[in-house]
């Protein structure tokens, strides 16, 4: 039976594919400025990446090619009430990475030393006693660590949630359960095939996650991108002992209490994914070496119960840094994928660097290390 296209949109300027944070947040950021947008997404907005993370706002620890575009982003984060509407559940309750040997504390000190020669003062060295002011429980071989006031954490969903309603409001569409098969460039516009129908705008934006290389590739762009899952865990309700974000320099970790009392652990922890049927496969034995890092750091959570465990799926860079980016090889293609794991934070100035890209043909913010072409070989001369 032929696909009902009867109730497709009609003059769209935009189409977005996958609504993820940087689909859902590109698609208001475009509507802002008055782009007609359609956004498909397989699944519901925030299924995956942008929905099952640990929800750290993260300056703390960045690429140095990142920091330019996540300090813009962290601005974002903590006007997000004037910005959409909703304050996406920010707390700006600072970041703590943790150092439990004398040579991971001299590697913080020769970032924080490498960040400041750059003009990038938000990163400051803490001693053991500091550590302990910030996070009091914490056990007595930690030795020190890199601290950010303003760094903070959001509840994912509710955060994508809050950029898809404030899209809608300025006349997004929306379509979920609605996977794209294929792309293909006919005159001057962009066909994006589904069950659904075949939707058409001049524009395409390939923010499709863990499926984006196959999109990529189909407009001529390869990129060595590798779909993996990731995994959290949270646990029963315990008295408050901790406010900031932590994370560990020698060993993966992420953690928070929220305000029910409840401790999220994430950071990392990475396990199998069948990018076919579009899930994660959560691997317990790696769950339960995380739990002995949060025991490790914090004795008294000995005995603690975890409630519950869940898995998904993220796109990966071989140098872990994502693509975001004009295509090289098809015209009015827009590529925001690949953010390995570290791509929550970025979703306000992501969208925005997209709309630029669309509306303008350059980002304000130096984009280039993210090009979609930086792993083509070179050709020598």
């Amino acid at each position: 039976m032929k696909p009902d296209s009867t109730a497709l949109p009609l003059g769209s300027d935009v189409i977005i594919i996958g609504g993820g944070f940087h689909g859902t947040s590109s698609a208001f950021h475009l509507s802002r400025r008055g782009a007609k947008v359609t956004l498909l997404e397989a699944e519901y907005c925030a299924r995956h990446a942008s929905g099952v993370n640990a929800g750290g706002v993260r300056t703390l620890g960045r690429h140095h090619a990142e920091l330019p575009m996540a300090r813009a982003s962290l601005d974002l984060w903590h006007r997000l009430p004037e910005l959409v509407g909703d304050d996406g559940s920010f707390v700006a309750s600072g970041q703590l990475q943790i150092a439990e040997t004398p040579q991971e504390l001299d590697e913080l000190r020769r970032n924080v030393a490498e960040l400041n020669a750059s003009g990038f003062t938000h990163e400051v060295m803490v001693d053991a006693q500091q550590a302990r002011e910030i996070a009091p429980c914490l056990a007595h071989h930690v030795l020190g660590g890199t601290w950010v006031r303003d760094d903070g954490h959001a509840i994912p969903y509710r955060a994508v949630t809050a950029f898809r309603a404030a899209a809608q409001r300025l006349g997004a569409q929306f379509h979920e359960a609605t996977p794209a098969s294929s792309i293909e460039r006919v005159g001057s516009e962009w066909r994006v095939t589904t069950p659904r129908g075949v939707f058409a705008a001049p524009w395409l934006v390939n923010a499709a996650g863990a499926w984006s290389g196959e999109f990529a590739a189909q407009a001529g762009d390869v990129v060595p991108m590798k779909p993996g899952g990731l995994m959290l865990m949270i646990t029963q309700r315990v008295p408050h002992f901790i406010d900031p974000v932590l994370g560990a320099t020698g060993r993966p970790l992420s953690f928070k209490q929220f305000a029910n009392g409840t401790v999220l652990i994430g950071g990392g922890l990475h396990c199998s994914a069948d990018v076919v049927r579009r899930h994660g496969e959560v691997d317990f034995k790696k769950l339960a070496s995380s739990a002995k890092t949060v025991t490790d750091l914090f004795p008294h959570l000995i005995g603690i119960n975890i409630v519950r465990a869940w898995a998904g799926v993220e796109a990966f860079m071989p140098d872990e840094i994502p693509v975001i980016s004009l295509s090289r090889h098809a015209p009015q293609l827009v590529h925001a994928f690949g953010f390995s794991a570290h791509g929550f934070e970025l979703g306000p100035i992501g969208g925005q660097i997209v709309a630029e890209l669309v509306l303008d043909g350059h980002s304000t913010l130096p984009i280039e290390p993210f090009s979609v072409d930086r792993f083509a070989p070179t050709t020598v001369h």
